[in-house]
């Protein structure tokens, strides 16, 4: 990371704040605008990038809020994960309450239901963009798209938990980095 980008903690709560209040859909719908905000300020490179975002998918909580505490923390610390969270979440926070407060009376109003109907498509798109930007980025080679693909078939259509996949991936990962640790040793 460039330290002569780095942002003050107002500049960062005020860029949280920006992506909370103008995100909608949440959790993966703000991976784009963040990856937008984070990495043309400098503050994130593109390398860092997919690894906040597997980190904060490890991390058990909202996506959103991981993603805020560990970009915040890898900037400014532990004061940079506090004003990085409360930037993200005030506006969703208030814009949550008045909904609650002024559209209660009207959830069942069709108009408002065929509205919501109508930004389902946005958000999948919102969804969908980062994880294809993500797997171009960090699936360079065949046997990783395999991985990819089978974990995707696995979760998605056989219903395996997500969990199952992980902890399989990371124990195939172990071996195979200790066979070719080994096979490096003996032909020294």
């Amino acid at each position: 990371m460039n330290t002569s980008n780095k942002p003050t903690l107002f500049s960062l709560f005020l860029v949280m704040a920006k992506i909370g209040a103008f995100t909608i859909g949440g959790g993966y719908a703000m991976i784009l605008i963040i990856e937008k905000e984070l990495v043309s300020r400098g503050w994130i490179s593109e390398e860092e990038f997919p690894d906040l975002i597997a980190l904060s998918q490890a991390a058990p909580g909202l996506l959103a809020v991981n993603i805020s505490i560990f970009a915040g923390f890898r900037m400014k610390g532990i004061p940079g994960a506090i004003v990085a969270t409360l930037g993200s979440c005030i506006a969703p926070f208030l814009i949550i309450l008045a909904i609650a407060i002024c559209f209660s009376d009207y959830a069942d109003n069709p108009t408002v239901q065929k509205i919501f109907m109508g930004m389902r498509p946005a958000v999948v798109a919102l969804i969908a963009v980062p994880v294809i930007n993500m797997a171009k980025k960090g699936v360079k080679n065949w046997w990783q798209w395999a991985i990819a693909v089978a974990a995707l078939a696995l979760v998605a259509f056989l219903n395996v938990s997500p969990v199952y996949v992980l902890v399989t991936v990371i124990v195939l990962s172990l071996i195979l980095t200790h066979v070719i640790e080994k096979r490096k040793g003996d032909s020294v």
